[in-house]
């Protein structure tokens, strides 16, 4: 981003015209098709305007700009590795220019050659498992050293593993935010964006000091379908954001991927809906990379295990016999007695043990359950 003076205010027309209250994003490409640039469009006539909009945002139009309110963007866009990418940019990603209501203009932090990069949206719940976490994680992981960029909403469950996943592969990902860039939300991922800023990139449409609202995330999650070549699903209860952002994925054009999970858990209904409705169910990166139709010549087909090597446990038989007894959903500490045929002392010890190795995780209700 340029620091000249100039070429930010330039900048800042894009937001003041933005920031006018009945201009949405389609409006505003048709504003920009008419008349080429924020500029020309506050030059205009009222007749002119009024061919394109209605007259009272005609006449706001028309009441010019104040680039004095918008000082605190200013100083932000003065700051190092911050950016204000506009659909004039070369830097403006390509695949947004294909979807029905594309932002007119993106606040961004960090790598802007990764808005063009070809990339794949992972999402799903807040709420996530701890399986379903480290599903996400492992994907995420995959697919960023297979070369794709990962995008997600930096939110906490499956969003945020998606974005430690691709950051310990060293490779790139995006997070797009529901909020002004000068609020980290939730606060918890503060490092977590904080690194992301630093290795890949942060972008909203959202003006800065813009809060956390319900109505920002399914306009948030519009780009990020729309920035990706698919959507892979990890988690999702059948009411989710996951769900909105898988429709506006297939409406984008985009491949949908969801990861099946246990017929009992809630956090599985989405993702099972989906493959009913013709998304592509996936348990590897071999499913997704083909379905899109990308190669690579170094491709070694990495597959997210969904079995236990009792080789790897560092314990005895017991453990083994446990793991085995397990199966995939959540089980009761009495009902691994029974299924095991080992004592209660036996089965309580191995799962303090387990637990404590990360082989399984204790949920609520006395329940446990093998992390895969």
């Amino acid at each position: 981003m340029p620091d000249h003076s100039k070429d930010i205010d330039e900048k800042l027309l894009w937001i003041s015209l933005g920031n006018i209250s009945g201009i949405g994003s389609q409006t505003y490409c048709q504003l920009l098709k008419a008349f080429g640039s924020p500029a020309s469009i506050y030059a205009a006539s009222g007749i002119q305007l009024r061919e394109i909009v209605s007259a009272t945002i005609a006449s706001e139009i028309m009441r010019g700009f104040d680039l004095e309110a918008l000082a605190q963007t200013r100083q932000w866009l003065l700051q190092e590795n911050n950016h204000l990418v506009t659909l004039a940019d070369p830097e403006y990603p390509k695949s947004l220019l294909e979807i029905a209501d594309p932002p007119p203009f993106l606040y961004a932090k960090g790598n802007l050659e990764l808005l063009n990069q070809p990339s794949i949206a992972i999402v799903g719940s807040r709420n996530a498992s701890v399986q379903g976490e480290k599903n996400a994680e492992a994907f995420a992981f995959d697919l960023s050293a297979y070369g794709l960029c990962i995008v997600s909403g930096l939110a906490l469950g499956i969003d945020g593993a998606a974005h430690r996943g691709a950051l310990r592969a060293q490779g790139s990902t995006i997070a797009v935010v529901g909020t002004g860039m000068d609020i980290v939300y939730p606060a918890k991922h503060r490092e977590l964006a904080h690194q992301i800023a630093e290795h890949g990139l942060i972008v909203s449409e959202f003006n800065l000091g813009t809060p956390s609202k319900p109505q920002n995330f399914p306009k948030r999650n519009r780009i990020i379908s729309g920035l990706s070549l698919g959507c892979l699903v990890v988690e999702a209860n059948l009411q989710s954001g996951s769900q909105i952002t898988a429709r506006l994925a297939t409406e984008q054009g985009r491949e949908v991927f969801a990861i099946p999970g246990s017929i009992h858990s809630p956090l599985s209904k989405g993702c099972h809906q989906l493959i009913k409705q013709g998304a592509k169910l996936v348990d590897c990166l071999q499913d997704i990379v083909e379905e899109l139709n990308l190669s690579r010549s170094t491709l070694s087909e990495l597959t997210i295990s969904d079995t236990v090597n009792a080789g790897d446990l560092n314990c005895d038989s017991s453990a083994t016999v446990i793991m085995n007894a397990m199966g995939y959903d959540p089980i009761t500490l009495d009902n691994l007695v029974v299924s095991s045929g080992l004592t209660i002392s036996e089965v309580s010890s191995m799962l303090m043990l387990l637990e404590l190795e990360g082989k399984i995780a204790a949920l609520t209700g006395g329940q446990y359950q093998k992390i895969m």
